[in-house]
């Protein structure tokens, strides 16, 4: 069988600490969890995240890897068909941190198996495990309005269950989800129960789902704070204007442009982006549109214009 580095497989050096191993491990979640990820070889990614952190986020396996890891690394690293020493995990005794029996691990590597499974099923016929349902992680994809607004969505999710056979299954269901109004990307919306089942009569874990907002054709999301790109023409911009802007939820305003405005310049409609303590503001960038000279009166007015502005150079700071 294969030697598994689990250090590399999670991205860490043999160093890191267990707040780096969970930072990882959920970052890879992530990026390979079945429900997210449209890579075609997620579900093995994912199998072997969940095999690395399994060991290394434990720290009596941790332990125990460690020393068979300088034991290997002493005697030269192996190439193809890996044989551990005898009694490599005496003195260690592995115990379980999510819910169920040895057969969790039954879609592990035969490295996996081989090492710790045997040491867990001894382990386990000493004592009565019981352990609390491990977290699990989603995204789930809403629409600026629903994050504006708050609303419900029903959300369909894969996951691996274990069958009465012993045997893991991928099931599917359906959650509905309740969106709080001011929910913004990257904030985390916890379903209480919803993860794996407890062991011996333990909670079960809960869901945590990453809130993504979907690009919206007008406005751009920071933090809580939304932006519109505002069209003006020149003459707005030169002289002043009154104009009307579209706002997140569909109504209207009218906004105060300044005599003598630039490409480029920010308005700031105060409390106008999404909700919360405190609320994000409405961003207006002003992007002076220039008309087209495809008419000859549109020309007559742009040579009028060149000769009302005669010594203005825009190129002045470039010393040519």
């Amino acid at each position: 069988m294969e030697f598994k580095d689990y250090y590399q497989v999670l991205g860490l050096e043999r160093g890191a600490s267990a707040d780096d191993i969970r930072k990882a491990y959920r970052k890879l979640a992530r990026k390979y969890h079945p429900d997210v990820s449209k890579e075609a070889d997620a579900e093995v990614k994912m199998r072997d995240v969940n095999e690395a952190n399994g060991v290394l986020g434990d720290a009596e396996k941790r332990a125990a890897y460690d020393q068979l890891f300088d034991q290997v690394a002493r005697g030269g690293s192996p190439n193809g068909d890996f044989r551990p020493p005898p009694n490599w995990d005496e003195g260690f005794e592995f115990h379980r941190r999510t819910g169920g029996g040895p057969a969790d691990d039954a879609d592990f590597s035969d490295f996996f198996s081989s090492m710790f499974g045997a040491a867990e099923r001894r382990s386990a016929e000493r004592r009565q495990y019981r352990a609390r349902g491990e977290d699990h992680h989603a995204a789930i994809e809403i629409s600026l309005e629903d994050a504006l607004r708050g609303g419900e969505r029903e959300l369909s999710l894969r996951s691996q269950a274990i069958d009465e056979n012993g045997q893991p299954q991928w099931k599917t269901r359906t959650l509905s989800v309740k969106i709080p109004a001011g929910v913004h990307p990257g904030q985390y919306i916890r379903l209480a129960g919803q993860g794996l089942p407890g062991h011996g009569g333990e909670a079960a874990g809960d869901l945590y789902l990453e809130v993504r907002i979907a690009p919206h054709e007008l406005f751009r999301i920071e933090g809580r704070d939304l932006y519109l790109t505002l069209p003006i023409t020149p003459s707005e911009g030169a002289l002043g204007a009154q104009v009307k802007v579209p706002t997140p939820l569909g109504g209207v305003v009218e906004v105060t442009v300044p005599p003598g405005a630039r490409n480029g310049l920010k308005l700031r409609l105060k409390e106008r982006g999404l909700p919360g303590k405190p609320p994000g503001d409405l961003y207006l960038l002003l992007d002076i549109a220039l008309p087209p000279a495809q008419s000859e009166a549109a020309r007559k007015a742009y040579e009028q214009l060149a000769q009302a502005t005669t010594g203005f150079d825009p190129r002045r700071h470039l010393g040519v």
